[in-house]
């Protein structure tokens, strides 16, 4: 069916709100038609006046969903009242889709295609804002060239006279590059890349303000900009600098990881030491990653064996950390680097004790002791953690949290999760912070539970929902993980999922997913790299037959917290050879389940565990 959307008359107004500097919010079909043409969801066409073109149902729910899916949203395709308010927030005037993404763990930075093929670049302010001191305006541009020269070799120096790699212009309306501003909000500014000569323009109608909460901060804008004045398309990770949409005055700013992994792509990491813009050197060095060991040390060979994990996440620096009983280790890009496993107390002191009774583990919080010395406590045994976007590590178990900055507590805790976390359950399987978004999600179970702490409640009425819903993700995972490279991944035993965040399932990929972690993170050679169609690990070796190879058999129930209530066994039986459908929806194909629920022996079983331990 086409729907025929004319919109001549709509022009007429938006140049009118041009011309008397309003930018108008987007509120009706056909000027969300305009800003999906503007930003490349739509044909150019789209935007003409004069055309009457015709737009069919297809094409136009495929737009709304790829700006819904980019901006992270709900993807429903429809025009609501969610995606137009975002659709009217502030922004960067360059189109969201251009370029290209890269392909390692599949990063989610989009570079457009060129770059400089120097690293000593030269830039000139040759129209000041009006509203602003010169002087002013010179130390925000250079602290917004310093972002990207902290994390590379690039160098930027500011020239008076002669010409320059980058000009920068604080104009209003049209201003003789046929892309024109629209007044205040709207369109910030935008930015040519390498290849189109790297200028940048900014709206001089907008209230730009240095280190105030009020107005357009002109540092975050230009920091933006400067990004596709490299190279740098758009990122669909909100926490990114390179986001689309401008995010307010953020006091402590920090360079997303996002950014980080795009801007090194195009120029590599930092090597030498001053330089930074503006000649003030900044003398800062990007940490280097650890390189991956030869071989599997013993100290992590129980990683390579026993691949199950409690928690995984990264920290403030981009580093990644795995926990596993009272044990840490650090990964790099595709292994455990050198030197670990480290015990979590030493790691991060003040996190909860786990001792042993009698061979099994008992959890007690730190506020408790037990003076039989003869059950030592060790730390460990988390149930989730993530790192937040103001820098701070979040730790989970039982019914508490803990709140870190760096390695040391950042106040009085423990907390009771349903104080800091409200809405949130305890017991947690799992929780990060999704790139899609910059939202909390907590997992349990067949559950997830989304956490806004900007919003009140911040936890919805609509929540939990269904696993399920992260198509191909199973139940009862062990750890999630927003890595650095932008990619959602899930833990689940031995294996690893990895997520497709436009696609909202998971990956397609050869090898398939999910994999076995111990090869593809842990760098542990001895082991395989896939699994066969009946989920069993295969041994990538000339003689060996799939048939031959028997079922791993993982135990995932080592631990036995004393307040569980029941007891559940589960029992799995395969009627055929095709992949297992996920347990938390649809049919079980050729599966059958037996689960059996032991409420009424729990007593007697815990009593002859105690008798018969000690």
């Amino acid at each position: 069916m086409l729907r025929a959307h004319w919109i001549r008359a709509l022009a007429i107004v938006l140049v009118g709100a041009c011309a008397t500097g309003t930018a108008s919010p987007v509120s009706t079909t056909p000027q969300a038609e305009l800003y999906l043409s503007q930003f490349g969801y739509l044909s150019p066409k789209y935007r003409n006046p004069t055309s009457g073109n015709l737009l069919d149902q297809d094409t136009w729910e495929k737009a709304i969903m790829e700006f819904q899916s980019f901006a992270g949203l709900n993807v429903t395709g429809e025009l609501d009242g969610e995606t137009m308010q975002l659709m009217s927030l502030p922004r960067c005037g360059v189109k969201d889709k251009v370029g290209f993404g890269s392909d390692t763990r599949s990063k989610r930075y989009a570079l457009q295609g060129s770059r400089w093929k120097v690293k000593d670049l030269t830039y000139r302010i040759s129209k000041y804002p009006k509203r602003l001191e010169r002087t002013a305006v010179d130390k925000e541009i250079a602290k917004a060239f310093s972002v990207w020269s902290e994390f590379t070799d690039l160098r930027f120096t500011p020239k008076k006279t002669g010409a320059v790699h980058i000009d920068i212009r604080f104009e209003e309306n049209e201003h003789g590059d046929g892309d024109p501003f629209d007044g205040p909000g709207g369109t910030l500014a935008h930015a040519y890349f390498p290849v189109y000569g790297g200028d940048a323009h900014f709206d001089d109608a907008e209230q730009w303000t240095i280190d105030k909460p009020r107005g357009t901060n002109l540092f975050q804008v230009a920091a933006h900009e400067f990004g596709h004045s490299l190279g740098l398309s758009h990122s669909d990770v909100r926490s990114a600098l390179m986001a689309p949409f401008y995010r307010g005055y953020d006091p402590v700013f920090r360079l997303d990881s996002d950014d980080i992994q795009g801007i090194q792509t195009l120029y590599g990491t930092k090597t030498r030491t001053g330089g930074g813009s503006g000649g003030s050197g900044g003398g800062s060095v990007t940490p280097t990653r650890t390189p991956r060991p030869k071989t599997p040390t013993e100290l992590d060979s129980e990683l390579c064996t026993s691949p199950k994990i409690d928690a995984i996440f990264n920290t403030a620096d981009g580093s990644t950390y795995a926990f596993k009983g009272d044990k840490y280790y650090k990964l790099t890009e595709n292994a455990v680097a050198e030197g670990y496993p480290k015990k979590i107390a030493d790691g991060w002191p003040g996190l909860p004790g786990m001792y042993l009774h009698c061979g099994s583990p008992i959890f007690l919080p730190n506020s408790l002791s037990l003076t039989d010395q003869s059950s030592p406590p060790v730390v460990g045994n988390i149930d989730a953690a993530f790192t937040y976007k103001n820098g701070k590590t979040y730790f989970f178990q039982g019914t508490k949290y803990w709140r870190y900055q760096g390695r040391q507590v950042d106040g009085d805790y423990p907390k009771e999760i349903s104080e800091g976390f409200t809405g949130v359950p305890d017991h947690l399987d799992a929780a990060m912070v999704w790139g899609g978004n910059g939202k909390i999600y907590f997992y349990k179970g067949s559950k997830f539970w989304r956490f806004d702490p900007l919003k009140r409640p911040p936890v919805k009425s609509t929540y939990p929902k269904p696993i399920s819903n992260w198509e191909g993700v199973p139940n009862s995972i062990d750890a999630a993980l927003q890595y650095t490279n932008g990619y959602t991944y899930f833990f689940k035993d031995d294996k690893y999922y990895r997520f497709n965040d436009r696609t909202f399932t998971v990956d397609q990929s050869d090898p398939p997913f999910p994999r076995p972690t111990a090869h593809w993170w842990y760098g542990c050679k001895n082991t395989p790299s896939t699994f066969n169609t009946l989920g069993n690990v295969r041994l990538q070796k000339s003689d060996e037959h799939p048939d031959d190879i028997t079922n791993l058999i993982l135990d995932a129930a080592s631990i036995l917290p004393i307040e569980k209530a029941t007891v559940s066994i589960e029992v799995m039986i395969d009627t055929d050879d095709r992949p297992e459908p996920d347990s938390y929806s649809g049919n079980g194909g050729g599966r059958a389940g037996i689960k059996l629920s032991i409420t009424t022996l729990l007593a007697a079983v815990l009593g002859v565990y105690l008798v018969s331990c000690c």
